[in-house]
């Protein structure tokens, strides 16, 4: 192993308060049910509402490993290479950010998993589960959740997962 890269100090400021790069993960169950994080009253974004699985991309850290190493501290997953593959890459702001000119880079990557919510090891927030997309208008979504879920459930995509 190599040295250990220096820390950028703007890392540790709250994520509305600097430009980020976000992984998250859809993962789509057999029913084609959306696997959806309720965040606690702890979390320092979207507290008490529905949020994508997934968080920061750590300074040095390759797209990839960050997802996955997200989808394990969140759900206790590890999934075969090839089963989640990148449906969105671009940037997704949104209007918390503390200073106009800041950005959020959110990498979405999606995939199907014959899993259920047993399945799941909570490591983050009050519960993670799979959600019916016919329910997901009861939700509180967070922000970003309510932008890409509803595009994500009308793709072609979403579509071929579910087949």
């Amino acid at each position: 192993m190599g040295p250990t890269p220096p820390v950028d100090p703007d890392h540790l400021l709250p994520c509305a308060r600097r430009s980020c790069d976000v992984a998250g993960v859809f993962l789509v169950d057999a029913r084609g049910w959306v696997l959806l994080q309720e965040r606690d009253e702890g979390a320092p974004v979207a507290a008490n509402q529905w949020g994508i699985v997934g968080g920061h991309v750590e300074p040095g850290e390759e797209w990839p490993a960050a997802m996955r190493r997200e989808l394990l501290e969140e759900t206790g997953l590890t999934l075969p290479e090839g089963v989640l593959e990148v449906w969105y890459d671009g940037d997704h702001t949104p209007e918390t950010k503390a200073v106009a000119g800041l950005r959020n880079h959110w990498q979405l990557w999606v995939g199907r998993a014959d899993l259920t919510d047993d399945d799941i090891v909570l490591g983050e927030g009050r519960q993670i589960v799979f959600v019916d997309p016919d329910r997901i208008d009861e939700l509180d979504l967070a922000e970003t959740t309510a932008d890409f879920l509803p595009r994500f459930l009308a793709s072609e995509t979403y579509r071929r997962l579910t087949r």
